[in-house]
């Protein structure tokens, strides 16, 4: 009976197949079964095709593990270039080789959804963006966290314009790593993972921040290395981000924090919403004191839980969008463009904290800290990484805490 199951299940798998979109899986570390995970849930709709990392044994662990048998293996990326029979390629790589492969598949005609950082540095975001236009391929960069229920709505109640122009937010992108963390070979390393916890862990957060409230005008930051001296780079940073009109938002990016206890908030200039989802509301007494605005709260609670929520969450929830977008000859929410934004106020957060002065922003084409090189140039190592371990067991990986309401 149950072989009879499965080869129904391929009989209809097979007969779908023109269809399909045929997926390929670059880089098959930690972040690998995330997607992995996200195109089985589709596999009406798509078929993994493909398996690549530079240690192919990590990548025949992992089709086995997911019953991926139709899928080959590779140990280069550029073995699969001239693969006709592939249609997206998730891109799960250290960051510092993302605009190289990337590039390389939509040269090839094939679509890329980029895993988080978009790329190392502006330079390689705006050649990224350009090779999609100029291929006509779609490009989807990963943001996983918009896709959940309490980030999406929150962004929609901002939306709404209940709680008045935004005034000040405050991010806290609170993670903690061990110190063994940073000794695997290319992380902690300015030249390979391109950043510390601004740019690879607070990343989904500026994310957030940028896509609720745009570029800011101007970035002041202090950078500090407090507990890995295995690593080159960051492990807390500090920024404030200074927008029109006098409103504010402060960026904490940390993995020294216990708990990883993470959350957006908004102060309106009437009331204050978060993710978690939080509500408070003040009027103002004859003498300027607080007292609370019940009935906005009350309206802004009712608003919020009539909000539909989300089918798929997390990278499944993106992969859906990705899978839609090619599906209807559309583009995908989260765009070259916005994973450009995430990588200029994270690069504005570096030049701010290393130079000790206010960036203005945008960031211009001739500023020493567009390209990758000049980065690498201006940046302080704040130790030199002490050890280097070719892989870890595989013991999993955690994702920081949960946006969901607080009870």
């Amino acid at each position: 009976m149950k072989e009879e199951t499965e080869r129904k299940v391929r009989r209809e798998q097979e007969k779908g197949n023109d269809e399909m979109i045929r997926v390929a899986i670059i880089g098959t570390g930690n972040i690998s079964p995330a997607h992995i995970r996200g195109y089985l849930a589709f596999q009406e709709r798509c078929k993994i095709v493909a398996l690549c990392d530079i240690y192919p044994e990590k990548a025949e662990r992992k089709k086995q593990e997911f019953g991926l048998q139709d899928a080959t293996v590779y140990a280069s990326h550029k073995e699969m270039l001239a693969r006709e029979d592939i249609d997206l390629v998730s891109i799960c790589t250290p960051p510092y080789v993302h605009a190289e492969i990337a590039i390389d598949f939509m040269n090839a005609g094939k679509n890329v959804l980029v895993e988080k950082p978009m790329a190392a540095s502006l330079e390689e975001c705006d050649t990224m963006i350009e090779t999609e236009k100029r291929t006509g391929m779609c490009m989807g960069v990963i943001a996983q966290n918009r896709f959940t229920n309490p980030v999406m709505k929150l962004k929609q109640v901002l939306d709404c314009g209940k709680i008045g122009r935004v005034l000040h937010a405050q991010v806290d992108s609170f993670w903690w790593r061990g110190h063994c963390y940073y000794d695997l070979w290319w992380r902690g390393c300015w030249a390979k993972e391109g950043g510390g916890c601004t740019l690879n862990h607070a990343v989904h957060h500026i994310d957030m921040l940028g896509w609720m409230m745009g570029r800011p005008e101007k970035v002041t930051a202090v950078l500090s290395n407090a507990a890995h001296d295995n690593a080159e780079v960051e492990d807390i940073s500090i920024a404030i981000m200074q927008y029109g009109q006098g409103a504010l938002a402060q960026v904490t990016s940390s993995v020294i924090h216990h708990g990883e206890e993470q959350q957006l908030i908004f102060q309106g200039e009437k009331a204050r919403i978060s993710a978690p989802w939080k509500v408070y509301a003040s009027t103002s007494k004859e003498n300027g004191f607080p007292q609370e605005n019940t009935r906005l709260e009350e309206e802004l609670e009712e608003f919020y839980e009539k909000l539909p929520s989300l089918k798929h969450t997390g990278h499944e929830g993106e992969i859906d969008n990705v899978l839609s977008a090619l599906e209807n000859g559309a583009k995908p929410l989260i765009k070259g463009e916005d994973g450009r934004l995430t990588v200029e106020l994270i690069t504005g957060i570096y030049k701010a904290g290393f130079s000790n002065a206010a960036v203005k922003l945008p960031l211009e084409k001739d500023d020493p800290y567009y390209t990758a090189d000049g980065i690498q140039k201006h940046v302080k190592h704040f130790y030199e990484k002490s050890a280097s371990v070719e892989n870890f067991a595989d013991v999993g990986i955690s994702v920081g805490s949960s946006t969901q309401r607080e009870k």
